[in-house]
């Protein structure tokens, strides 16, 4: 049996996040905000020591990963290795509109109109196959697509000969995707309604390639 130690956070602050965008796929930088806020992850975590680091292919995943390996005292990991399969959730064609106007659409015909609302009634995972439904091009992803690629990212992590029974890692995460990992697998500890901050931390455990949530939104 091999467990691995994740700790998962949120990306810094970006300038998409200020103007309430939607930002799966797509990309803007870090505010100084978001800087500031990923140094001091870094100081939190300086004194872990990460067998490994695991981010997305974006640029605010890739710097945050950056500043907080750059922080840390103890790790010899000093760059994250990158990877599409760590994405946030891809909107389609609502990529960087307005978060609001963009799941109204998608509650709308459900009768209802928000994505807390969808969640309440149903789950992320049903948020995610009626944003798909109101996507004019169908290019969002739903709910088996997301998982499909989420997944293939915790069996990178889990099959990599690097990593060993009790190591740390490393993993620079997204907003709904630590929603939709909460949703699936806490069981209903946490309050959902609550957005997991920018630069927070939220600790799983891989054991032999299974999620168990540790604690979320630190």
């Amino acid at each position: 049996m091999k467990t691995l130690n994740l700790y998962l956070v949120r990306h810094g602050q970006t300038y998409y996040n200020i103007f309430n965008k939607l930002q799966g796929w797509s990309n803007s930088p870090l505010t100084q905000k978001g800087i500031d806020g990923a140094k001091d992850i870094g100081q939190r975590l300086s004194k872990v020591p990460f067998a490994g680091a695991f981010c997305s292919d974006t640029g605010r995943a890739i710097s945050t990963a950056e500043i907080i390996l750059d922080a840390n005292q103890v790790s010899q990991t000093n760059k994250p290795h990158s990877a599409p399969y760590f994405r946030e959730e891809f909107y389609g064609y609502f990529e960087g509109t307005d978060i609001n106007q963009a799941w109204y659409q998608a509650a709308g015909p459900h009768g209802l109109k928000s994505i807390g609302d969808i969640v309440e009634k149903y789950s992320f995972d049903t948020a995610k196959d009626f944003l798909k439904e109101a996507d004019p091009f169908s290019m969002a992803e739903d709910h088996t697509e997301y998982w499909q690629r989420v997944d293939q990212g915790f069996e990178l992590i889990n099959s990599d000969p690097s990593l060993h029974d009790g190591d740390n890692v490393l993993v620079i995460s997204h907003g709904n995707t630590l929603l939709s990992l909460m949703d699936r697998y806490a069981n209903g500890r946490y309050d959902l309604s609550e957005r997991p901050a920018n630069g927070s931390l939220t600790r799983i455990k891989l054991v032999d390639g299974k999620i168990e949530v540790v604690d979320y939104n630190k």
